[in-house]
């Protein structure tokens, strides 16, 4: 009979520092018929490498394709409502330039500095410059930008129905933010894999719904829908996606994903080229999504190994715990031995909201991420259309549309080179930085910048906005607890997009007070800067579980030196 192990050689852990579960010395025989203890249950780390690297390589290549097809959904909305030149139908042949002098009133430019054009909504009676009348026949539209037939085209959605364009686009924003509200706490409630297959089964419904509408009142209601359930799709598999990870992986997969959404919105651009159709648009980014209801076949998507702790299926728990004690490479490996070092999650999986009104750090947090989120997405229009404010000479649509798209793409580069060397928080202040002082640099120095240097601050600031807000979604999903995982980071897209609202509304206002709205987000943007001193730093720190683990991420007190004496048997704490 081998003899215990004695207390000289393997010290216990001192009372106040966690240790992780420890093999217990073999029993004397005659105790060898009292019940064993039950076993500690798997962190949410050690639940992800039961999967297996290449099961878990799989899905997350699965998580992240359909990024490609959901841009056609949720960044469609700049081509369906482009509203190109047009002027009243005159009857007879198209008519030269000489007959549409004398046909059409001249009106002076809508925005200051912009030059007189002729009239898109007037026509002389009958030819002769006595009086003038709205169009009477209907109008023609000299299409060189977008699509040749998109709504605004097809429904007449101008002059005295112009309105109309704004109300769907701020319909279109409040179902993103619906979405992200309601399905981020379904996420949480009911689960990843149940809330991913809802909403992509409504995205394909919704999606058909929009292509076959009749009138503007019916696509607006359906379109807020669509928006509602793409939203869903996105942030589900966005969470879903994070919590597959590791804490070295998760910055390159989530890169790889914001990647995949700027490759589906140049794809949206090449296929308007080729459809010319509003109705065909947005049928294919819809028809591809049907594929991917094939997620819901048990064993091709399974449930969240983080999630499943916080649940009570134990049923699904003891699989990827077998998996894992069958599987013996993830077992062997000493790569990932530190993972068996997190704390055990609490014995309560579901959330208290008593406990969670008092998680004053996890509220601010949220706050702080929420308000960057905010102004970036804010911001990003006065950039987009500084230009065009100031000077009166606005861009095209193509430049402004590859613009955004190509400055989206960098900001996620920039993000992979700098993030896992800096730290969250430190790319996350410089951005905002940036993002401040070329709003501040355009509005002060306006009258003594040349075109070159306002179009290099325009996209400075449009490329550093882009970055602080991809940023803030991924820094909200590493310190948010995967309790309320969903929830933290539906909140802060959702702020993002009641930033993303004064876009239309001043569109329908005729950008008229952009300047002030312009200082209103800088003004803000210095005030992001000092809140984002505040936050932690989760860098390379394992995804928290409960709230309680969501409560110890803490900015370190200012002066304070990092310990290097730690005990050998400590626990990391996020806290350091």
């Amino acid at each position: 009979m081998t003899s215990p192990v004695s207390p000289s050689q393997c010290p216990a852990p001192p009372p106040s520092l966690p240790s992780s579960p420890m093999p217990s010395s073999p029993a004397p025989s005659s105790s060898s018929s009292l019940p064993a203890l039950p076993s500690l249950p798997p962190t949410g780390d050690v639940m992800v490498l039961a999967l297996g690297r290449k099961k878990q390589r799989v899905l997350i290549a699965l998580s992240i394709l359909p990024n490609l097809f959901l841009a056609f959904l949720l960044s469609s909305d700049p081509l369906v409502t482009l509203s190109p030149p047009h002027h009243c139908h005159l009857p007879g042949p198209p008519p030269s330039p000489e007959a549409l002098n004398a046909s059409l009133p001249w009106e002076k430019g809508g925005r200051p500095g912009e030059n007189g054009s002729l009239s898109q909504c007037r026509q002389y009676v009958n030819g002769s410059r006595s009086a003038v009348v709205e169009c009477e026949a209907g109008w023609d539209y000299n299409v060189t930008e977008g699509l040749r037939n998109n709504i605004v085209t097809e429904w007449d959605l101008v002059c005295g129905q112009y309105w109309l364009v704004p109300v769907e686009e701020v319909c279109f924003i409040l179902g993103i933010l619906t979405g992200c509200l309601g399905l981020g706490y379904a996420a949480d409630r009911l689960g990843r894999s149940k809330t991913l297959l809802a909403s992509l089964t409504l995205s394909v419904v919704f999606g058909v719904l929009v292509c076959v509408s009749p009138y503007p009142s019916i696509f607006i209601v359906m379109r807020f829908c669509l928006a509602a359930a793409s939203a869903g799709v996105y942030l589900t598999l966005f969470i879903t996606r994070l919590e597959l990870c590791e804490s070295s992986l998760r910055l390159v997969v989530t890169m790889m994903a914001g990647l995949m959404t700027v490759a589906g919105e140049l794809l949206l651009l090449a296929v308007a080229l080729g459809c010319q159709s509003w109705r065909g648009l947005l049928g294919a980014g819809a028809a591809p999504l049907t594929l991917f209801l094939c997620y819901g076949i048990p064993g091709v998507f399974p449930e969240s190994p983080r999630w499943l702790l916080l649940s009570k299926r134990s049923a699904d728990m003891s699989s990827f715990t077998e998996r894992r004690n069958s599987n013996r490479d993830v077992r062997d490996d000493e790569s990932f031995t530190e993972l068996d070092s997190e704390p055990a999650p609490s014995s309560h999986p579901h959330m208290s909201f008593h406990e969670l009104f008092h998680s004053r750090n996890i509220w601010k947090n949220l706050c702080v991420l929420g308000f960057a989120s905010f102004i970036s997405h804010g911001i990003s229009h006065c950039y987009s259309s500084f230009r065009g404010d100031v000077r009166g000479t606005a861009p095209g649509f193509y430049w402004t549309y590859l613009l955004s798209v190509c400055a989206g793409g960098g900001a996620w580069l920039l993000l992979w080179v700098t993030v896992d060397r800096c730290g969250r928080r430190g790319i996350l202040l410089l951005s905002m930085t940036m993002t401040g002082l070329a709003s501040l640099i355009l509005l002060g120095l306006i009258q003594f910048l040349s075109e070159t240097a306002i179009t290099v601050f325009s996209v400075l600031g449009l490329f550093s906005s882009q970055a602080t807000a991809s940023l803030c979604i991924l820094f909200t999903a590493e310190i948010m607890p995967t309790i309320i995982r969903g929830t933290g980071v539906g909140a802060v897209l959702a702020l993002g997009c009641i930033g993303r609202l004064t876009s239309p509304l001043m569109d329908l206002r005729n950008h008229y007070g952009y300047f002030l709205h312009h200082v209103v987000y800088s003004s803000l943007a210095l005030l992001a800067v000092l809140s984002i001193l505040l936050l932690p730093e989760s860098k390379r720190k394992p995804l928290p579980q409960t709230l309680a683990d969501g409560e110890q991420y803490r900015r370190p007190p200012l002066g304070r030196r990092r310990r290097d004496n730690v005990p050998l048997l400590a626990t990391p704490n996020p806290e350091t």
